[in-house]
C-alpha cells in the first residue's frame, strides 16, 4: 500500500513537472513570435528540447514511473544520471552542428528556465493531499 502510494506521488509530481515546463515553453514561444517569427520560435522548441528529452530519459531509466522498477541503489542513479549528461551533451551538439538556432540567447534561455523548473515546480504542489 505504501509503494503504491509513493508511485502516485512520484507520477503527480513528474505530471506537474512536466505541465509546468510545458507552460514554460508555450510562454517562452509567444513572447518571442512577436520579436522574431518562427526562426525565434523554433530556438525555443530547440531550447526546450535539449532540456526535455535528457529528463525523460533519466525519468524513464530510473523507473520512477513503475513501483517495481524503482530502485534506490547509486549505482542506477550514476548510470541514469550518466546517460542524461551524455544525451545532453549529444543534444547540444546536434543542435549547434545540424540545425543552429537562429537566435542563441532565445535557445539558452529556454534551456535554462526549463532546467530551472525542476526546482521550481514543488512550489506548485498541495501540501496536505491524500492520494488515496
Amino acid at each position: 500500500m505504501v509503494e503504491r502510494v509513493e508511485t502516485q506521488r512520484r507520477k503527480a509530481y513528474v505530471i506537474r513537472l512536466f505541465t509546468a515546463q510545458l507552460i514554460v515553453t508555450v510562454v517562452g514561444m509567444l513572447m518571442v513570435y512577436p520579436i522574431a517569427r518562427m526562426p525565434g520560435v523554433f530556438s525555443v522548441v530547440t531550447g526546450a528540447l535539449v532540456a526535455l528529452l535528457p529528463h525523460a530519459f533519466f525519468i524513464q531509466r530510473m523507473g520512477i514511473l513503475h513501483s517495481k522498477r524503482t530502485s534506490r541503489s547509486a549505482v542506477h542513479l550514476f548510470r541514469a544520471e550518466g546517460g542524461k549528461f551524455g544525451l545532453t551533451v549529444a543534444l547540444f551538439s546536434a543542435v549547434f552542428v545540424v540545425v543552429p538556432p537562429s537566435n542563441p540567447a532565445f535557445f539558452f534561455s529556454a534551456y535554462v528556465a526549463i532546467v530551472l523548473m525542476h526546482g521550481l515546480t514543488p512550489l506548485f504542489m498541495r501540501r496536505h493531499r491524500t492520494l488515496y
